[in-house]
């Protein structure tokens, strides 16, 4: 420990673990490693959960969502002995995070104000516009990659399966997220420029 902080353990195995979900599943499947691999899942989620209870951020029920959906998901496959439950996994993730950015659409603050917020309490009338819609945006991408997730698991191809939810639908969300930093910038700037 330095400066009397701990180095976030937890957090990284599980945030490591959840982007690897399908390519684990994958080598699961691929290897009849599931037996051995199930447990271990759950028992990081699990410690997830545990920690994001002690979290007060405004992703804290996100995470807590996700880590639940994991176990159960997990429990289902391990107990049932099929493997499709845990190819469910993405298709969750995406209805959790539809319902929490979807909902908070309408409450007073959207999420991605909320997270705004932490940087500038202070934000402008046209950035609290913006990140309202910031947050339609990323609930068009729920919906769409949710969907392309469930056909990947109706379409019982592993291999589109991880294909899809373990590299395309990242490499999407991280263009929408670069896209969306571009385009905040030049908000930014405009709004500068009109003050």
């Amino acid at each position: 420990m330095r400066g009397g902080r701990s180095f976030p353990v937890i957090p990284l195995l599980t945030g490591l673990m959840l982007l690897a979900w399908p390519f684990l599943v994958w080598f699961g499947l691929a290897h009849n490693g599931l037996h051995w691999l199930l447990p271990l899942m759950a028992l990081v989620l699990l410690l997830r959960l545990g920690q994001a209870r002690r979290h007060a951020g405004p992703m804290r029920y996100v995470i807590q969502s996700v880590a639940l959906a994991g176990i159960a998901l997990c429990t289902a496959s391990y107990v049932l002995k099929a493997h499709q439950w845990l190819l469910l996994y993405p298709v969750v993730v995406n209805l959790v995070m539809l319902a929490v950015f979807g909902g908070s659409l309408w409450t007073a603050m959207p999420l991605v104000e909320r997270l705004a917020r932490l940087r500038e309490p202070d934000l402008p009338p046209a950035g609290v516009a913006y990140t309202r819609r910031v947050t339609q945006v990323w609930c068009g991408f729920f919906i769409g990659n949710g969907a392309m997730a469930l056909f990947t698991v109706l379409h019982a191809d592993v291999r589109l399966w991880t294909l899809w939810n373990g590299m395309v639908s990242y490499l999407l969300m991280g263009t929408l997220m670069a896209t969306e930093w571009l385009v905040r910038q030049r908000v930014i700037k405009k709004e500068k420029h009109n003050a």
